[in-house]
């Protein structure tokens, strides 16, 4: 095979390869080989039919399929071995071929750009470490406390007053008739809460064990029974007992219930609980201060055809007056994205980065696990969107060689305390939120970055940093 590489200035690029036909022929021989064990014809055994008579019946046919192997495997042979990495599929222009001819052909391609990722290493970040304090691990274990009331038995004598539990049989009227659930035994309710019909649990202060009273409410509007939606029930209340919230005690056994293996266990874990919380968000943070100095990298020319596909996926959905309106905004966020995932490609492939099947698997199990009850639904989603399986294994792609380049890029390690770092996360969010109000047609967010390779293209990190949840469980990861 001989290939010469014409137009060798810009991306795109020409390569005209040279086949001769005693190749060819060598294709053609092995060809009538493997088929000759496959076709049977009148006269001949099996495996014995002369190559002529193939030649004459099925020439055509073999040829076909030879010239398809032979384009495929020298077609990408070519590229290789001149080092170039297609942006999208390359066209194939034959100029002379035929079972006993020489094969010439030409590629044409555009060429990705030749990226120089060293200066990854000396791009800075904030790396945070968030202090927590010992009061702050007290406070959220006391709020879990808090959270799991306990509730025991008082002199009967006592009133019911707000936050203590009420326990009591009912029948219920409508306009002196009953009606269809109108009846409850052994229910609950915590006063102040108003948890069951609006305003009937203010109506239980003060009650007593044994008593009886009427209770007054208008019916919801979720109530099942619809034709009494908004009328007036009665209902005749027997109280049973009258609870007072116990203090949970704050000790082993306590931690024990939770998962831990003590109290000192316990609180070591919320402690990294609550890091682990700001963890996640501020290092979103500095995930997106590199893709900021990343967007700094110059790359001399990008390819036109993937900034046409990069264009005409922002832009779905849009008219023509308001992509016309839109057009140079697209177009600069088109060139980012692309640089930006260009970059990042170059980057993992050079560093022989890629995403396991068993990592596609921990991640998807992650997501069932975040969505109880609804595993099957979710499952069979992504069986049946190979697209959005293709972008979780971008997100995943990104995300280790995020992680990679802040291995070997220069960290500014910053150790916050708690309010700081609530601080840097708020500032985050308001200017996440005027960056996206500022451009009512960035649909970025839930759209596919085009590919300029194999692999998926890491689209870029969303800045988005939520408020962390106040944790009601112990996670022992």
């Amino acid at each position: 095979m001989k290939v010469t590489v014409e137009n060798k200035k810009g991306l795109n690029k020409d390569l005209k390869v040279f086949i001769d036909k005693k190749t060819i022929s060598s294709y053609m021989d092995e060809k009538y080989e493997e088929v000759k064990n496959t076709i049977t014809l009148k006269g001949f055994r099996p495996g014995k039919v002369p190559k002529e008579i193939l030649k004459k019946q099925f020439g055509q046919a073999i040829f076909g399929e030879v010239l398809d192997k032979v384009l495929k495997d020298t077609s990408t042979k070519a590229l290789e071995e001149n080092k170039i990495k297609p942006a999208g599929q390359p066209k194939i222009d034959l100029k002379t071929y035929g079972e006993d001819k020489d094969l010439e052909y030409v590629i044409s391609v555009t060429e990705l750009p030749k990226i120089n990722i060293k200066s990854l290493e000396n791009i800075k970040f904030d790396e945070f470490k968030v202090k927590i304090d010992a009061k702050e691990t007290e406070k959220r274990i006391q709020e879990i406390a808090n959270s799991q009331k306990n509730f025991e038995d008082v002199d009967p004598a006592k009133v019911a007053n707000e936050g203590d539990l009420v326990v009591f049989d009912y029948k219920a009227t409508v306009d002196g008739k009953e009606f269809k659930g109108n009846e409850g035994k052994n229910t609950q309710l915590e006063i102040g809460k108003d948890l069951f019909i609006k305003g009937f649990d203010k109506q239980l202060l003060k009650v007593k064990k044994d008593e009886e009273i009427k209770v007054e409410v208008n019916l919801p509007n979720n109530f099942p029974e619809k034709e009494l939606i908004g009328k007036e029930a009665i209902f005749l209340c027997k109280i049973t007992a009258v609870k007072k919230p116990k203090q949970v005690k704050i000790d082993d056994e306590f931690a024990k219930n939770l998962g831990a293996k003590d109290l000192k266990n316990l609180k070591d874990l919320i402690t990294k609980q609550i890091n682990d919380e700001f963890k996640n968000s501020l290092d979103t943070i500095s995930s997106k201060q590199i893709l900021d100095e990343i967007d700094k990298i110059k790359i001399d020319e990008i390819p036109e055809n993937l900034k046409e596909q990069e264009i005409k996926i922002l832009s779905q959905g849009m008219k023509e007056e308001e992509l016309n309106k839109n057009k140079k905004n697209l177009e600069n966020k088109a060139l980012k994205r692309i640089k930006t995932g260009l970059i990042l490609n170059e980057f993992g492939e050079q560093n022989k980065i890629n995403v396991s099947e068993q990592e596609m698997q921990n991640e998807i199990q992650k997501q069932l696990r975040m969505m109880p009850g609804q595993e099957k639904m979710l499952q069979e989603y992504y069986q049946n969107n190979p697209s959005v399986l293709a972008n979780l294994r971008g997100q995943l792609y990104e995300e280790k060689i995020l992680k990679e380049i802040k291995l070997k890029a220069k960290a500014n390690l910053k150790e916050i305390t708690k309010e700081q770092a609530e601080k840097i996360l708020k500032d985050e969010n308001e200017k996440h939120m005027r960056e996206h109000h500022s451009d009512d047609h960035d649909h970025s967010s839930d759209k596919k970055s085009a590919s300029p390779q194999k692999k998926a293209s890491p689209e870029k990190t969303k800045t988005t940093v939520k408020k962390t949840a106040k944790a009601k469980k112990v996670s022992k990861k």
